[in-house]
Order: structure tokens, then sequence, then C-alpha cells
């Protein structure tokens, strides 16, 4: 018989009500001014107390999603949830949660929100009772194509619970003709466009899924003779498991009771990752396309000093993603590397709602200018993108007011000129600086003596391969060069209907 579901979906929590319900662009502008993470997933099969592996998993890929965290749980004859808004610490940490969680195989999700509200309604994983039995999903990634596929759904009577993206797959799978559960969920899989990472729960295992291009990272693991999946390495490196494979572009994983087999329903495909994991997104401590995150990024404030060095007496990274860039310029230019800005590490998301009159001073919540390091200081600062430029406008005046006697502006990756539709959130191109500028206007608008960005061929050189210029690239960097590797559906529907002209008009 098919497992009941138990939902603790932080009740009492004392969290705002959820607002809104139409589901918002997934690139509508947001609140600040920097790239967001796209969503970390986990999964585990054959361990006992595996919600408990799966809580410290999410806690490594935290980075990833801080909006919230949920985690589903099978024991065998029922699947258990629990999902709540806010971080893994405080949610996950407690007993009484975690002994509500049973079971020897669970999968987790932090999320970010690109499509759907920020409420609790649209946390991971999703969990329905369908007539194949019990399926619940956890999605890092973007479909291109999901307001097509829920409008058709919803005019054929799908009654849809949440905002989200993910919900599509499962009504998708619910509505499939094909006998069990994975030739449905193929079937499924074969209806949608864009990025998508998948770690799925069933009554009888895992499954676990990237798209034909491998836009989202996802790896396999092991711990004894238990399974384990997870967006980053380092997820694996804090539960003791070892690293074994990538799972493949396209690639369906199932593990269950006999064993670990593999299906590759999809026409293979010059795979397209995202070149952002290496520009940001990955925690340094994590590998990626079998490339150390750190060391790349190291390479690429090397390729930066050596394509846009300037005479200077200290290099100072914008903290903490532009620091192992930072390190790489300075070994290069032989100019010393210092902690110029200081960062403080304990202020949250919602810590604060300033309001419009003392808005400004928010910069200085986070980051702090060192005075008595960088008065009368050349500095050459390290920042690993630009994307509206607000956040640089204010750290620049920030050094200056310190004292710094010239500030250059480095960024470790090229003008972003285009939103990303894979699973990444970013705003309307309307709202991306170097959409709207050329450099000499970049720089006049953030109040730096010189900027320089990276070129998407000295990033393509950080990682070891040919130059982009002529060259089929290896990676997806639509967001540097507008070069999308697949259809955008649903963007094309927003561009006939002018709703991106409304968006871009949004404060």
């Amino acid at each position: 018989m098919a497992g009941r579901a138990v939902d603790m979906t932080g009740a009492g929590t004392g969290l705002e009500p959820e607002t809104g319900g139409a589901c918002r662009h997934p690139f509508a502008p947001g609140d600040d001014d920097r790239f967001h993470e796209e969503c970390g997933v986990f999964g585990v099969f054959g361990v006992d107390q595996a919600a408990a592996a799966v809580a410290l998993g999410l806690h490594a890929l935290q980075h990833r999603g801080q909006e919230a965290a949920g985690i589903v749980s099978f024991d065998g004859q029922d699947f258990h949830a629990h999902r709540a808004m806010g971080h893994v610490a405080g949610n996950f940490d407690r007993p009484d949660v975690m002994d509500e969680l049973p079971g020897r195989m669970a999968i987790g999700h932090n999320r970010y929100a690109t499509t759907g509200a920020s409420a609790l309604r649209n946390v991971q994983p999703l969990f329905a009772e369908l007539a194949v039995g019990g399926f619940a999903v956890a999605h890092n990634g973007n479909l291109s194509n999901a307001m097509a596929l829920r409008d058709a759904l919803i005019r054929r009577g799908a009654i849809f619970q949440s905002t989200s993206d993910t919900e599509v797959i499962i009504h998708l799978v619910a509505t499939s003709a094909q006998p069990t559960l994975l030739d449905r969920f193929i079937d499924a899989l074969k209806a949608l466009e864009g990025a998508w990472s998948l770690v799925c729960l069933t009554r009888e295992g895992l499954i676990a899924t990237r798209d034909p291009l491998g836009f989202r990272p996802l790896v396999m693991g092991a711990l004894g003779d238990a399974v384990i999946f997870a967006s980053e390495t380092v997820a694996l490196d804090v539960v003791g498991a070892t690293y074994l494979r990538d799972v493949e572009p396209g690639e369906v994983v199932i593990v269950d009771a006999a064993g670990v087999r593999s299906l590759n329903p999809f026409p293979p495909q010059r795979p397209r990752p995202c070149i952002f994991e290496h520009v940001y997104f990955s925690r340094p401590d994590s590998q990626s396309d079998g490339l150390s995150i750190y060391e790349v990024r190291k390479r690429i404030g090397a390729e930066l000093a050596r394509e846009a060095g300037v005479p200077a007496d200290m290099v100072v990274p914008v903290p903490d993603s532009g620091t192992p860039a930072a390190l790489g310029y300075a070994q290069e230019a032989g100019i010393p590397f210092e902690l110029g800005i200081i960062r403080s590490h304990y202020v949250g998301r919602t810590f604060i709602q300033p309001g419009e009159a003392v808005r400004h001073l928010g910069v200085k919540l986070k980051h702090n200018a060192n005075r008595a390091l960088i008065r009368d200081k050349r500095l050459v600062l390290i920042d690993d993108s630009v994307v509206r430029g607000t956040t640089s406008v204010k750290i620049v005046q920030m050094l200056r007011e310190a004292g710094a006697r010239e500030v250059h502006l480095r960024v470790a990756s090229p003008p972003t000129t285009h939103s990303c539709f894979y699973g990444v959130d970013t705003p309307v191109r309307a709202k991306l600086l170097a959409a709207q500028m050329d450099l000499e206007a970049m720089r006049a608008f953030i109040g730096a003596d010189s900027l320089a960005f990276l070129s998407i061929d000295g990033l393509y050189r950080a990682l070891g391969e040919p130059c982009r210029n002529g060259i089929a690239p290896s990676h997806c960097d639509a967001c540097f060069t507008g070069a999308y590797p697949t259809r955008l559906t649903d963007q094309e529907a927003l561009e006939e209907a002018g709703q991106l002209a409304l968006l871009a008009a949004a404060p």
C-alpha cells in the first residue's frame, strides 16, 4: 500500500504567513546586488538515521540557499516530512524534529527562490501520493518552460499547491500513461526544458538525475555500503563519504535494494555546466568538473593580473567570495594581499529591515574598512562579479572615506550582460549594469579610479581550456555572452505579452 506522509511544515515557528500567490517571474529584481545561489540537494540511501546525515549535508550546502530547508524520509512504511523557513541550524538540529524523520533513506533541500514566492508551501522536497506510490522530489535548477507546462496541466484539471516550477514535475509524473513510477518519471523528464538536478525519494529507493546539458552540479558518493547524492563534493566531506563520480548530464541513477543502476534516456549532447559555479557559487573547498574550485579561482585572479594589472600598494578582496581570486592576483602581480575590508559573519538576511532613511547604511552591517591599514594606500579591489553595481558603489565610497588614495576595481569574471534562466536568480537585463553602460560609464558610476573585468577567454584559460572565441564552449556562459544553449519558452511568451517591460520598470 502507499505510505502516508506525516508533514510538520514548521508550525509554531512564529514566521510571517506567506504573501503573494501568482508565480512571479523567476528573475524579477531582488533585494540586493548579488547573484543568488540556486539551491542545494542531498540524498542518502542505506544509513541508519538517514535524515541526520541529510541535515549535515544540507548544512554544508547552506551557501546555496538560505531561505528555507526541508527533509523527507521513508521508514519502510510511511513517508515523513519536515519543512521550515530559515537555515538548517535552528530547524534540523532539534531532537524533536529529527525523531520525527525515521528511516534509512531520505532526501533534503536548501532553497533560494528562483521561481515561486518565498513561502512555506514552496519549500522542498515536495511530496505527493501518486497512483504508483509516494514520490518526493528536491530540485536544483530552473525549468525554462515551467509556465507553459503549468498552464497546460491546469487546463487538464491539475490542482497546484505551490507556485514552484518543481511541482510541474510531480504533475507530469502523476498524469503520465506509463506503467511504472520510473517509466513515468523518465516520461516527465522528456517534457522539460532548462536546468534540473533532481534527487527523488520513492518507496523503493532514490532516483538522481541531471538535465542533458548538465547545467547544475550533482555528485555521487559512498559511505560504506550507503549511496549519497549531493550538489557539491564538500557535502560528501562533511558526512565522511567518499566521492565516486559526477552524475553525468542526461543520466538517471536508480539506487534500491538491488543495488545501483544507470539509464541514459536522452540522446547524447555536448555538456554545458554553469561556468559561474567556478566563479562564485560553489564553496572553495568543493570540486566541480574534476577541478578544485579554490585553485580555479586563484588562477582566475592570476589571469586578471596579467590582463589588467595596475600599480598598487596592496590587493584587497571583497570578502569572502573575492578572496581566492585576490590571492591569485596578488601572487601573480607581486603585490601584498591584505584584508582591507572586514566582513561580519553574524549578519543574516533577516537581521534588519531598514526603512528608506537608513537603507544606505546597510552595507556597513556586512563590511567595514580596515582604516589603519588602507589609509593613503593605492588599492586593487577584487570582487567576483558586478550585477547592478550598487554594492560596488558603496564599497568604493567606504574605502575612500576610510582614506584610500586610489581604488582600482578588478572583477574576477566578464561583464554580466544577460539574465540567467537556468536556476540562478538574476535581475532582468535592464537592471544589469553592464547591459546598460560601457566600461567608462560603469567606472564613473561606481566611482573607481579604474575598472577592468576578466575577459571570457581569460576565464576559460583559468579552467585550463581553449579560449571561448571561435571554440564551441564547454560551459554555459550565457550570462556573459547571451548564447543560451536551450530554447527559452517562458521567456519568449513573456516577451510576446510585453511583461518584461513591466519587470524592468519595477524598483
